[in-house]
């Protein structure tokens, strides 16, 4: 049964922002009400609002006197708290009334809080802020963190994940992969997508290290929540980025947020000649027939096999239907089966008409050995026979 108690109070803007600090590296508010109000524990996400409309729309409900919402602290002693829900508002706050950045006048004319008429510094000074303070168990703090939005904005899972196993590991973790001057953010980007404030680079570094264990990134958090040190966690990341970046010399938007945890774990002892590498990425993506580019390279880590990742445009229906009416007028003539490997065939299908929609169009020469979807090149087989020979092509290749 639940014991946390909550208990409704009302501040104004200049006792909470009263001590306000804001550390631009970091992109942190840290602190407020002359240092008794902690604005980012270490279970908060990273100040997201910076330099978007959101932290604007902050300051011009203040001037136009609409509510900015509930604002949750938690008593981390009788004299000190910490923000549960609500720091995104309180460091556009903060951030305004210490002149980071300016809003539009009614003029169109951007002022900074320092610039503005007195009136409305004083406005702004004295909103009020109705916040509860909540007081529980840590348990139970952090289960009420994952239930709220923070001004409309909904906490991704990496974050939830920081919250409910912060800790040690977790600081440490976020200094090395939450941080937004990280001279390494450029590289990463090439493989990793989104931000180091949306803790993207820290979620996919705990899935590749996770993976490498065959544990959930849940797991390993939970059993490194209380260890400071990070060392595993970022030699695993920097060693995969580093071997992305020695096979394929090659820097291509498609590449992208593929899973190269998963590619690396399946494929880092195989040797590669990364001139040749990048002589078969030329050329694939040169190849008109090529439509996923994106597939094209875990298919040359694995061999050049599966044409399945490269989605090989295939016979449209025009094509198909016009092979398949040949195909059957010169079976029925002949007295022979539609499909060709069934007509050479001695089982009870040596003089069966397949339906079109039975059958599937294959290349007559493979994709792979230079044959194109064009219909000199096609041929319907029946689908059993189709998929027989996909199957064969693959152990031929494996047995070669």
């Amino acid at each position: 049964m639940s014991c946390m108690k909550t208990t409704l109070k009302t501040y104004i803007v200049s006792d909470i922002v009263n001590g306000f600090v804001y550390n631009e590296l970091e992109g942190k508010g840290l602190f407020g009400l002359s240092g008794k109000l902690t604005i980012q524990p270490e279970y908060q996400r990273n100040y997201i609002y910076a330099n978007e409309r959101k932290e604007v729309a902050v300051i011009d409900s203040l001037l136009k006197g609409y509510p900015l919402g509930l604002i949750y602290f938690n008593n981390t002693s009788p004299d000190t708290f910490e923000v549960l829900d609500g720091q995104q508002r309180i460091t556009s706050i903060g951030r305004f009334v210490t002149g980071k950045f300016a809003v539009k006048d009614d003029n169109g004319l951007d002022q900074t809080f320092g610039s503005l008429a007195s009136d409305k510094q004083t406005k702004i000074m004295n909103s009020e802020m109705l916040v509860y303070h909540c007081e529980g168990k840590e348990s139970e703090i952090k289960e009420w963190f994952k239930t709220i939005n923070i001004a409309g904005v909904p906490l991704n899972e990496q974050e939830l994940l920081n919250a409910i196993y912060s800790g040690k590991f977790v600081t440490l973790a976020k200094a090395e992969f939450s941080y937004s001057k990280n001279s390494n953010i450029q590289k990463w980007n090439t493989y990793v997508k989104g931000s180091a404030l949306r803790q993207n680079f820290l979620s996919t570094a705990l899935e590749w290290v996770a993976l490498s264990k065959n544990q959930t990134k849940e797991k390993y958090m939970a059993e490194h929540r209380n260890i400071a040190d990070i060392t595993e966690l970022k030699n695993y990341f920097y060693t995969v980025i580093e071997w992305i970046s020695t096979v394929f010399r090659c820097v291509e938007k498609e590449m992208c947020g593929l899973e190269w945890g998963k590619l690396y774990e399946q494929y880092h002892t195989k040797a590669y000649d990364p001139a040749k590498v990048a002589e078969s990425i030329k050329q694939l993506y040169s190849d008109p027939y090529v439509k996923k580019r994106s597939g094209v390279f875990e298919y040359v880590l694995g061999g050049e096999i599966d044409t399945k990742l490269l989605e090989i445009r295939v016979f449209d229906d025009v094509v198909k239907q016009t092979v398949y009416n040949q195909q059957t007028n010169e079976a029925k003539n002949k007295k022979v089966s539609n499909c060709p490997y069934c007509a050479i065939g001695h089982d009870s299908s040596k003089n069966k008409i397949w339906m079109l929609k039975e059958m599937d169009a294959d290349h007559v020469t493979a994709w792979s050995k230079g044959g194109a979807p064009e219909i000199k090149n096609c041929q319907m087989l029946c689908r059993p026979h189709n998929q027989a020979r996909g199957i064969n092509s693959v152990l031929c290749y494996m047995l070669y």
